[in-house]
């Protein structure tokens, strides 16, 4: 059993959840420097091991991982202090903010020789689960194309104060999902073109930054994927749509993963076809009031992750794929500002990073 402490306890509520009801698991201590929310968590999860100091979660030798839930700009500073310390690293999506911090924490990785394990939730879905194994398995043959998308109502996100700021984006605090999924299957985007706008919805409710995106990326071996994103407007009800899909389209047969409608459907290459839906595990992913909060997709790769340290394999996304998404992502914010195709390649060769 593997010893852990959550640092940041907005979204760490879920990561308390799961490692609550694993058995993979013993949680030793959570942190946050705002102790009204260490309370509240204390009393919620009957959890009383808290501090608002990170040293203390560092100090402590029985603490095998640290999973990191804090703002985007504090994850590289977090992760190097948790590998410095002889730590295995659980961190949140967008792994960081800036590709220049992206050398120091390989290093860290090489010279510790401790994992680095990126928390992007949504593979760890049913449905995406299920389309990943039955792709594996070659059900839809050859991979031709890939569409992705996470298109929500998220007028109620701008209530939160930061989400006003200069700094915020949906396209890291969004888009960053379906973008993972194109990347699980075309790891190798050369370029990548996209459009993006601030709708008057957005603009009504203070955005600063586009809420309304479109992409198309190409791959190293010719191979093409697009991704949207929109989230200041209405949706279609769940029985038409799903607020986040990934499409697999192959030679053979063709696939999609429908995330929080817990549905999956598929066209085989025997010309078979079938929809399969989990409505018995939404107890396992949705804890807590409505769907906000997704701890049965943490705990899937929370388990993960402890196959991957027990038995020294690699767990995806490991550092150097995380580090990757983020130079994809830097990459389509470019083009957003200039209208222009980017190459991914000239981001990461600016940053002393061409090796990826």
């Amino acid at each position: 059993m593997l010893t852990i402490g959550i640092l940041g306890l907005g979204e760490g509520r879920s990561t308390m959840s799961a490692a609550l009801n694993s058995s993979r698991y013993r949680l030793k201590t959570v942190c946050d420097r705002n102790e009204e929310l260490c309370r509240q968590r204390a009393k919620e999860f009957d959890f009383h091991q808290y501090t608002t100091n990170y040293q203390d979660m560092l100090d402590d030798k029985e603490i095998d991982v640290i999973a990191i839930y804090t703002p985007d700009h504090l994850h590289a500073e977090h992760v190097a202090h948790a590998l410095r310390h002889g730590k295995h690293v659980v961190c949140t999506k967008p792994f960081i903010d800036d590709l220049s911090k992206a050398k120091e924490l390989l290093d860290l990785v090489e010279q510790t020789g401790k994992k680095v394990f990126v928390g992007q939730s949504s593979r760890f879905f049913e449905p995406m689960k299920r389309q990943r194994a039955d792709y594996e398995a070659g059900l839809i043959g050859e991979l031709i194309t890939i569409e992705a998308y996470y298109h929500a109502d998220h007028r109620w996100f701008l209530e939160k104060p930061w989400s006003l700021q200069n700094s915020f984006k949906w396209l890291y605090g969004g888009l960053s999902h379906p973008v993972d999924f194109i990347r699980w299957y075309l790891p190798n985007i050369e370029e990548v073109m996209g459009y993006g706008m601030l709708s008057s919805n957005g603009q009504k409710g203070g955005l600063k930054n586009s809420d309304t995106m479109h992409f198309i990326f190409k791959s190293t071996d010719g191979r093409v994927a697009r991704v949207s994103g929109a989230y200041t407007g209405p949706v279609q009800p769940v029985t038409r749509d799903s607020e986040m899909s990934c499409i697999l389209r192959g030679t053979e047969g063709c696939s999609q993963g429908d995330y929080m409608d817990l549905r999956y459907a598929i066209t085989t290459n025997t010309g078979e076809e079938k929809i399969i839906t989990w409505e018995h595990k939404l107890k396992h992913y949705f804890r807590f009031e409505g769907k906000s909060h997704h701890a049965g997709e943490y705990q899937n790769y929370l388990e993960y992750f402890a196959d991957a340290i027990e038995n020294n394999t690699v767990a995806y996304p490991d550092v150097q794929e995380g580090v990757g998404t983020i130079a994809l992502l830097q990459a389509m914010d470019q083009s957003l500002q200039t209208g222009v195709p980017v190459k991914v390649a000239d981001l990461l060769k600016a940053h002393g990073l061409a090796s990826l």
